[in-house]
């Protein structure tokens, strides 16, 4: 099946109209004619079927026949994470989280991250190819780059853990999770947080946690985190 995305779909929507670029490659790659079913996704948990009733290089239009929703989690999980050296590791930890189930992603900066900025719009074309790649109606929030300090400002009511590598006492997130919750999940850059950013947290009321034995890399422990939630969920 080949999945399309329109955000502005809804469930009243009764046709859907693709941008130039989109219709050139459904028209001129896929070779799509009048007719054709089409499978299409806002990214807010639906999935809608529609048919082809006009096509061309510059512009393809199609009627909605019905919609479904799908993919909706019964939990939600943010994780934050440091904007990390590499900018093909942080895709690779998006797109490997979208495909696992997340809420949203928050870019932060901390005392020793590498890298002060992110390419929000390229990051988005990832989640929303991950998302079309796995057959999910989830397309997972992607905010601003903030520094830590401003993310600290913040009102929480989640569940809340950061995951760091100082050697002191911390209960395995596995360990540590509820079925059904809204967790928030805290990970440092390539050196870890500091101990003043991880005081900070659990002041806050963030509980430390291990993912395990390994040092992982940042964006392998996000992975890890990633999928440990929605082990906990199945």
């Amino acid at each position: 099946m080949q999945l399309f995305y329109l955000p502005n779909l809804n469930e009243k929507s009764e046709k859907a109209i693709f941008s130039k670029e989109e219709s050139k490659h459904i028209f001129k790659v896929l070779r799509k004619k009048i007719g054709d079913e089409i499978s299409i996704t806002n990214g807010k948990h639906i999935f809608f079927k529609g048919i082809i009733n006009s096509i061309s290089k510059n512009n393809c239009e199609v009627h909605i026949q019905n919609f479904e929703e799908k993919d909706k989690l019964n939990y939600s999980l943010h994780v934050v994470i440091s904007v990390l050296k590499s900018n093909e590791r942080f895709e690779w930890f998006l797109e490997k989280a979208s495909e696992i189930g997340i809420t949203q992603i928050t870019p932060v900066i901390c005392e020793r991250s590498e890298r002060k900025f992110i390419n929000e719009k390229r990051l988005n074309k990832v989640l929303v190819s991950a998302m079309k790649q796995s057959l999910k109606a989830h397309h997972p929030i992607l905010n601003p780059v903030i520094s830590l300090k401003d993310f600290y400002k913040n009102k929480f009511d989640n569940e809340l853990f950061i995951a760091h590598c100082n050697e002191t006492k911390k209960e395995l997130l596995i360990n540590s999770l509820k079925p059904k919750t809204n967790v928030t999940l805290l990970i440092g850059p390539e050196g870890d947080f500091t101990d003043n950013e991880v005081n900070s947290a659990i002041n806050l009321g963030f509980k430390p946690v291990s993912l395990g034995n390994t040092r992982f890399r940042a964006e392998t422990a996000a992975i890890i985190a990633t999928h440990t939630v929605s082990i906990v969920n199945i």
